[in-house]
């Protein structure tokens, strides 16, 4: 599927996501619920083992996810989960919404995790702060490892801009500019194949390269297979 064949959508508004953390985060203040795992547990713990995989924790490893929301993927790779630990202070999730941000900041308190970094910024438009340890002048290449767990699928939702471009035809090669070469892009997303995944990302402009895969459960559903959500790695070459 293009992004162009995709309707634009609640889904795709900040104006959605500003409602659903405020809700989330008066409910964690009430009794502490998180909030919900975006594509669920099992999903996130896929993604986590995967890292553990292909990009192990290092030291001075770099690690973004863009759209973070509650925290709850940052949170899963800090704690292990079965897996190595990646080291807290390493982590940055970033996120449009104020509320997802307080959120997950609130949670990582609730933790212990407070060493992960959260913050605000719109990725389309800004690039994210460097860790407060880098000692790189710009984000051009300064991560080892970016994570997307169905950001993706809401930027293609989204409305044309007052030029009638599509953001999420700028999310490849936002990508490509923040990460490391060497580095490694996870992208998990409900709304599109892995070919149509690789298709987007997988441009002479952005220099991406097919790394692996996560094979999902599959399902049938009027005589067609699939699974209910497909991950893709790239990578950057060195």
């Amino acid at each position: 599927m293009d992004t162009s064949e995709l309707e634009p959508s609640k889904l795709g508004t900040k104006e959605h996501w500003d409602n659903v953390y405020e809700e989330e985060l008066e409910n964690f203040g009430e009794n502490g619920d998180e909030g919900e795992i975006w594509f669920g547990k099992k999903t996130m713990n896929e993604m986590v083992k995967w890292a553990n995989q292909h990009a192990p924790p290092r030291p001075n490893m770099s690690v973004l996810e863009v759209g973070s929301g509650n925290g709850a993927l940052l949170f899963a790779l800090a704690e292990g989960r079965g897996e190595a630990c990646y080291p807290a202070h390493r982590l940055l999730g970033i996120d449009y919404s104020e509320g997802a941000v307080q959120l997950a900041q609130s949670v990582a308190h609730s933790r212990n995790l407070t060493a992960i970094t959260f913050r605000v910024c719109d990725f389309l438009h800004e690039d994210p702060p460097l860790l407060a340890d880098d000692q790189q002048a710009n984000q051009n290449g300064a991560w080892d490892l970016i994570l997307d767990k169905g950001t993706y699928d809401a930027i293609a939702l989204m409305e044309k801009d007052e030029n009638g471009r599509i953001p999420a035809e700028g999310h490849p090669m936002r990508i490509a500019k923040l990460l490391n070469p060497g580095g490694h892009f996870l992208i998990t997303s409900c709304n599109f194949t892995e070919f149509e995944l690789q298709s987007k990302f997988i441009t002479e402009e952005t220099g991406l390269q097919y790394h692996s895969r996560i094979v999902h459960p599959t399902i049938s559903f009027g005589g067609s297979i699939g699974s209910a959500c497909s991950s893709v790695a790239f990578t950057k070459s060195a």
